[in-house]
């Protein structure tokens, strides 16, 4: 048994293709008829929905990449880490995956990125299950965030003080997390090295209209039309610091229809924090009739 399915509630095998001349790394289980992608943020990786896949996989083939720069995935210094390519890449592995229908389950940044790929494919989006992400322009950044987008001294905070994925494993969350689940989701981001698109995918948070993916953001948000008809469940931590109740009102304005829940307990890793209510919610949302029944 490798190394990797040795970590904390993460018995599983990854697999890898390789994306645009990098290998991705991503899991892939069960052989359910109906599939459920499940798209992270930064600075998290699939580890983050590691007991969402085990309590899915008897009933539903779960799909969790990790993207380029990100979890057990190649790390390149040289690369464009930008919304363009990172949903570019999701849209190669799921067309040499052949999925061609399936449940989108986002989170964080996974919100931007996969929103982008399903307005790109509306017709292929069964349902769509969102937590404490954003796929709009906003304005709104914490300054623990900023600070790590100021010039040299922002990349030393987030690739040698380890200010970005070390901290978060005590800010996003409302519940204190035990050693073996921080050391599983700090596990890829060990050093300078791996921790290169943790700090640029800070970097490319869009914030006005001269940024390099503002033109890709609003292309996404824009496209949010597209996907007004689907099922959504939002499930929300209230205790988030950056995708905070001003995020969630979004959602709920612009798809009103959701079924949506707010935790007041629950921090930005909503899964750490409220793990068994959204688990249920999310097995009720896939079984009922809207969300994505076979045809």
């Amino acid at each position: 048994m490798s190394e990797k399915s040795l970590l904390f509630q993460y018995p599983f095998v990854p697999k890898s293709m390789v994306v645009n001349g990098h290998r991705m790394s991503y899991i892939d289980e069960g052989a359910g008829d109906r599939v459920v992608v499940m798209l992270h943020g930064n600075p998290t990786w699939s580890y983050l929905y590691r007991n969402l896949i085990t309590r899915l996989k008897p009933g539903y083939r779960v799909i969790a990449p990790d993207h380029i720069g990100c979890g057990l995935s190649d790390k390149p210094e040289d690369y464009d880490y930008t919304l363009a390519n990172h949903i570019d890449n999701v849209e190669t592995l799921l067309k040499g995956l052949g999925i061609e229908k399936c449940v989108l389950v986002v989170h964080d940044w996974g919100g931007a990125i996969g929103m982008g790929w399903a307005g790109r494919h509306p017709d292929a989006v069964e349902g769509l299950v969102v937590l404490n992400t954003g796929a709009f322009r906003s304005k709104r950044i914490p300054l623990r965030i900023a600070a790590c987008r100021i010039p040299r001294l922002g990349e030393w905070i987030v690739r040698a003080l380890n200010g970005f994925a070390g901290a978060a494993v005590y800010m996003a969350v409302a519940h204190k997390m035990s050693k073996s689940i921080k050391a599983g989701f700090l596990h890829p981001y060990n050093n300078w090295q791996n921790r290169v698109a943790v700090h640029r995918f800070v970097m490319d948070i869009p914030l006005n209209n001269k940024h390099q993916s503002w033109d890709t953001l609003v292309q996404v948000e824009n496209n949010l039309n597209k996907l007004q008809n689907k099922p959504m469940l939002i499930c929300w931590g209230g205790k988030d610091f950056c995708f905070d109740r001003v995020f969630y009102q979004e959602w709920r304005q612009r798809f009103p229809d959701a079924d949506a829940h707010y935790f007041s307990d629950g921090g930005h890793y909503i899964l750490e924090d409220v793990f068994e209510e959204v688990a249920q919610l999310t097995e009720k949302f896939l079984q009922s009739s809207g969300a994505g029944e076979l045809e």
